[in-house]
């Protein structure tokens, strides 16, 4: 019976590193596995997934309007059951809420594994739409753990400008972790 899974997290924790390992293991193992990563965000260019580490892997990119539910029955018409893997998506954040249910029902429907990564909240600690849906449809959830300057686990992301300050307010969406930096609850709120 498969799942939709969520892991999460602040900034830099590793998601794209993890997603990237799975893909790793399910292709070894002669498994057929599905990138996807949001449009929006293209820090390493267009339809690549790439970890810090130095690794990627291409992906179809998904806006918006992508019907979940098609990519998922595309995906599963593709592979056999015996090479039947996942479909991984990064930067899940920018998922819609339909998105993500469109996701769970395709999960059911094809008995297709769906891991999602993304973070949780944004620069103001608000959740963003794809993350909520994830984490009240998701059966498997996951947080993976990241460190705040201060030493203690970093759960929130801040937004700083060219000078380090924190900015407080602008819209959800600005690409580049150049401006955001991992932080625990205390120093988010100082």
């Amino acid at each position: 019976m498969s799942k939709l899974y969520f892991r999460y997290a602040a900034m830099n924790a590793g998601k794209s590193t993890q997603l990237l390992q799975i893909e790793f293991n399910y292709k070894s193992l002669g498994r057929h596995v599905q990138l996807l990563t949001a449009k929006v965000d293209n820090r390493f260019g267009e339809g690549i997934i790439t970890s810090r580490l130095g690794i990627a892997s291409d992906a179809e990119m998904f806006t918006p309007e992508t019907d979940m539910f098609e990519v998922v029955k595309r995906y599963r018409e593709s592979v056999t059951d015996e090479t039947l893997g996942a479909l991984l998506i990064d930067e899940a954040q920018f998922l819609k809420g339909e998105q993500v249910r469109d996701l769970h029902r395709a999960v059911h429907v094809f008995d297709v594994p769906v891991l999602a990564f993304g973070i949780r909240s944004d620069f103001q600690g608000l959740p963003f739409e794809g993350s909520a849906m994830l984490l009240t449809l998701a059966e498997d959830i996951e947080e993976l753990k990241n460190v705040c300057s201060c030493g203690a686990k970093a759960t929130m992301n801040m937004r700083v400008d060219a000078q380090g300050k924190r900015v407080r307010s602008g819209p959800q969406l600005l690409i580049g972790d150049a401006t955001y930096r991992q932080v625990c609850g205390n120093c988010f709120y100082r």
